[in-house]
């Protein structure tokens, strides 16, 4: 199948495109590289010996986005990743995500519609659950108000999503996951945040390897055994993973209703002290970090359940959390012989 990974050479989007390739099918990347590297190509082509096909531009654009789609009207399928992300940057400037993030979306299922390309499957966010009542936290959950503009940016984008299914021959599943860290096996593709990052891993690792001072911890006060806030930290291959099953379940037509969501998690909850004990533990490192006060927007605790995903989509993830934080350290020394 030939499939569209709008954010293709993001994070997530570069280890999909992989597993997208490794499954044979063909990818087409469109990203306007606001938050990646064109070299990341690179990296998808040495592993899987494919170079997908790409073009840089920004989806919020709609003359732009709309001239794409009449040129690939053959793409049975998209896997839209494209949008910022970052919870505090998104407190910050509200406008910039709400423009972006929704604007994209837009631009995208118009393509969709006017091109009879069927299948979506959307890239989401366990932030949609705000701070659920009950934990683990199942895909019957409320949605909460958000805590965030990042998080209601996904909350607004499955409503967008549903709404448009409900009127067209479209279809969409979206996959509302935990927290993505760890990188490729090979070290050849990983995180590779522009500027300072705002997700724990990448600081972690760039901390432990000298770019950073100190790595701090938001919070050490919250309702939780050692005081901080607990995640549920995926690896990300396995998260890529989930996005080839999703995908081909749309179009082999599988789906029991046109609109489907699945939580992606592994179901363990870690507090930020644990990650940091599980990084020294896999890899021997010692890290400088301190305690500083809450960060707005953020959670106090979320893992997932993920009986639906592993059923249904018979999809699990397999490596645990110190495999990932040793596969994000492995990354970061990649990095540093590149330099």
């Amino acid at each position: 199948m030939k499939i569209l990974v709008t954010g293709g050479t993001g994070y997530i989007g570069s280890h999909t495109a992989v597993e997208l390739q490794n499954s044979d099918h063909e990818v087409i990347i469109v990203d306007n590289l606001s938050n990646s590297d064109k070299n990341v190509l690179d990296g998808i082509e040495k592993i899987t010996g494919i170079r997908p096909e790409f073009e840089e531009f920004n989806l919020a654009d709609k003359k732009k986005t709309a001239d794409f789609f009449k040129r690939h009207s053959d793409i049975e399928g998209i896997i839209h990743f494209a949008a910022y992300k970052a919870v505090g940057e998104s407190v910050e400037k509200p406008l910039m995500y709400y423009r972006n993030n929704l604007f994209s979306l837009v631009n995208i299922l118009q393509g969709m519609k006017d091109n009879h390309i069927p299948n979506l499957v959307f890239s989401s966010s366990c932030t949609v659950y705000g701070q659920p009542d009950e934990l683990p936290v199942t895909e019957k959950a409320p949605i909460k108000k958000a805590e965030s503009p990042y998080g209601n940016t996904k909350q607004i984008s499955e409503e967008i999503i549903s709404d448009t299914i409900e009127s067209s021959e479209l279809k969409g599943i979206a996959l509302r996951y935990f927290n993505p860290i760890g990188a490729h096996e090979t070290a050849i593709i990983g995180e590779l945040p522009i500027g300072v990052p705002n997700n724990l891993m990448p600081f972690i690792t760039q901390t432990a390897a000298g770019i950073r001072e100190s790595l701090r911890v938001f919070g050490d006060d919250y309702n939780t055994p050692d005081g901080t806030a607990i995640r549920d930290y995926i690896h990300v291959v396995d998260l890529a993973k989930a996005h080839v099953v999703a995908v081909e379940r749309m179009v082999n037509q599988k789906m029991k209703k046109d609109f489907e969501v699945f939580n992606l998690g592994t179901g363990n909850g870690y507090s930020v002290l644990e990650v940091i004990k599980s990084f020294e533990r896999s890899t021997g490192e010692k890290l400088n970090y301190k305690i500083v006060g809450r960060r707005p927007g953020d959670v106090e605790q979320v893992w997932a359940d993920t009986q639906f995903a592993n059923e249904e989509l018979g999809w699990k993830a397999e490596k645990g959390i110190d495999e990932m934080t040793l596969s994000a350290w492995k990354w970061q020394q990649s990095l540093k012989e590149k330099d």
